[in-house]
């Protein structure tokens, strides 16, 4: 690594201060994306903002028909959330099936989200639930967040403050994890809204996405059976050493059929 100044605030007046008298600042959350990147020198920032001190973005509640998770709050919280299990069980699996057992007691919703990895478990859960992400300065619907690999809608030194999760009539997570890393290749959340439904793929693509075509079956009779012959075009999928695009195109519909299933 390259030498830096570590700084750990107690309030978010405090991180952005800090940020904003920095001559390279980075926030940094559970630290699972931005640590190996210091490790291999491929970023140096002049000062590390650790936002894990700051009370205000922790914790989980369940009201109004909305469960609403703090930013810094951790997989394995969620995970082993009574009240997230009962009010969004899809959620709660999705969350205890996150990396192993020592990203999950690291990582943070706020950072997977601000990341946006295109094999990161969390923004299939934000889109497909209709989820809105709380900053410090506003509030963003999810289908405004997501803008491409590794990119969002935040603006520089804005932080995530919490994520509210409209409590479906029915949800369903499903992924093809990686051997390996556990990263997501394919995975679905397919949910039935208070908008409608809704079908969120990620891993297949650069960008987690809605998948229309799904949605539009899945309204007309929610079963599994629905998505028979539905297609999904192999040119938008990610081609790497892990899966071909035609595989994790074809991986979309299997998926998703079991996401279906899941959701009950």
């Amino acid at each position: 690594m390259y030498e830096f100044n570590y700084h750990r605030p107690t309030s978010l007046a405090e991180a952005s201060k800090l940020l904003a008298g920095a001559a390279d600042g980075k926030f940094v959350a559970g630290g699972q994306t931005l640590l190996p990147t210091l490790k291999q020198r491929l970023a140096a920032p002049s000062d590390l903002i650790d936002l894990g001190g700051i009370a205000e973005l922790q914790g989980i509640k369940v009201d109004g028909g909305s469960v609403s998770i703090g930013a810094g709050t951790r997989h394995g919280v969620v995970a082993k959330s009574a009240e997230v299990a009962k009010a969004i069980p899809a959620l709660a699996k999705l969350a205890g099936g996150i990396g192993d057992a020592q990203v999950r007691n690291m990582g943070t919703i706020g950072g997977s989200l601000a990341n946006n990895d295109p094999a990161a478990d969390y923004p299939a859960a934000v889109l497909g639930l209709n989820a809105t992400i709380h900053t410090n300065k506003r509030t963003i619907a999810a289908d405004d967040y997501f803008k491409g690999m590794f990119e969002t809608a935040l603006e520089d030194g804005e932080i995530i403050v919490k994520v509210s999760f409209p409590i479906p009539k029915r949800a369903g997570y499903v992924k093809f994890p990686n051997p390996a890393s556990r990263y997501v290749m394919v995975g679905a959340m397919v949910a039935e809204t208070a908008s409608g439904i809704r079908v969120a793929i990620n891993g297949a693509a650069p960008c987690v996405f809605r998948h229309k075509e799904m949605e539009a079956a899945l309204a007309k009779s929610f079963s599994a059976d629905a998505l028979k012959g539905i297609k999904t075009d192999p040119k938008t999928m990610n081609n790497d050493i892990h899966a071909s695009a035609e595989y994790r195109a074809h991986l979309v519909g299997v998926i998703a059929k079991r996401a279906v299933l899941a959701a009950g």
